[in-house]
């Protein structure tokens, strides 16, 4: 069995990653607010009510792509909680909020030396690498004791799985999907940068939509039995990941703004009602303006 990682070592490098960027010496302070005793010291072997949730606004800063058979994710549903019209709202499925988020995280772990970078060949049963780190590859060979695994849950065939406390929901665009979106045509052009070669034009050309930047889609992310090194661990992953969307090398930016974290006893509101009563407040206060982008000083203040 691999070793155990040593989770406060987690948390204080954790911290001083958080230091990286002045606007996190803010949020610093306000960890110190979460008390460790708020949250359990070991993670319990049944649930325990511990729920943390992570609020925030997920700003796009580019075009990125949410997108399912090539085509964006959009669903048709109330525009407010109090206004009832219906439109359709660009989504980001469950996945692709958290799977990014999770590679950030494991990313890391492999740049401090507490996982192995080594990759797993076909039928070899090490658990460790020759300088005693756990060998863990994503979706092929996970160690049980990192935090990565402990978090965001796992599953190795015969060899026993686990859940994930990390709790994700599909998140909505405040602005409808008319005023959200834009389709690019792409080429694949040859060498010489044109799209003919030798006599012939190539038929290379494709059409896709793409989300505009400066969309917002407001979201909780819930954290269930997490001890408080393991919650800060979930919250750098979200706090440093950059790029979301459906291709590993063009990915789309997007930026994380952390509203508010709440302890409690249960769930708290949904990603949709979040999205709908945050819309009320933004048309009340006149900072809808179709086409235009929402402010997103003034959507993080409403």
């Amino acid at each position: 069995m691999c070793k155990r990682i040593n989770l406060p070592l987690v948390k204080s490098l954790v911290c001083a990653i958080l230091l990286d960027e002045p606007h996190n010496l803010i949020l610093e302070d306000k960890m110190n607010v979460l008390k460790s005793e708020l949250f359990p010291t070991q993670v319990p072997p049944k649930p325990s009510g511990n729920y943390a949730h992570i609020i925030m606004l997920r700003l796009t800063e580019s075009y990125p792509l949410f997108q399912t058979d090539g085509e964006l994710n959009t669903a048709r549903v109330s525009a407010g909680a109090a206004n009832g019209e219906i439109i359709t709202r660009l989504t980001m499925f469950k996945r692709k909020q958290t799977t990014p988020e999770r590679l950030t995280g494991r990313e890391l772990l492999r740049k401090y030396g507490l996982i192995s970078p080594e990759s797993v060949a076909q039928g070899d049963k090490r658990e460790t690498d020759a300088n005693g780190l756990p060998i863990d590859e994503y979706n092929v060979s996970f160690c049980q004791w990192t935090p990565d695994a402990i978090a965001y849950g796992y599953a190795i065939g015969d060899s026993g799985s686990e859940r994930s406390k990390v709790l994700s929901d599909t998140c909505y665009s405040i602005t409808a999907y008319d005023d959200s979106h834009e389709a690019f045509t792409l080429n694949a052009p040859y060498e010489s940068g044109t799209m003919s070669q030798r006599g012939s034009v190539t038929s290379r050309i494709n059409e896709q939509d793409h989300v505009q930047p400066q969309v917002i889609f407001p979201s909780v992310l819930t954290t269930r039995d997490l001890t408080a090194p393991l919650f800060t661990y979930v919250l750098n992953n979200v706090l440093r990941t950059r790029r979301y969307g459906a291709q590993t090398t063009r990915t789309g930016r997007v930026e994380n703004h952390l509203v508010a974290i709440v302890l409690a006893d249960g769930e708290i509101f949904s990603n949709l009602k979040f999205t709908q009563c945050l819309y009320d407040c933004l048309l009340a206060e006149d900072a809808i303006k179709s086409p235009d982008p929402i402010d997103s000083h003034v959507a993080l203040r409403a």
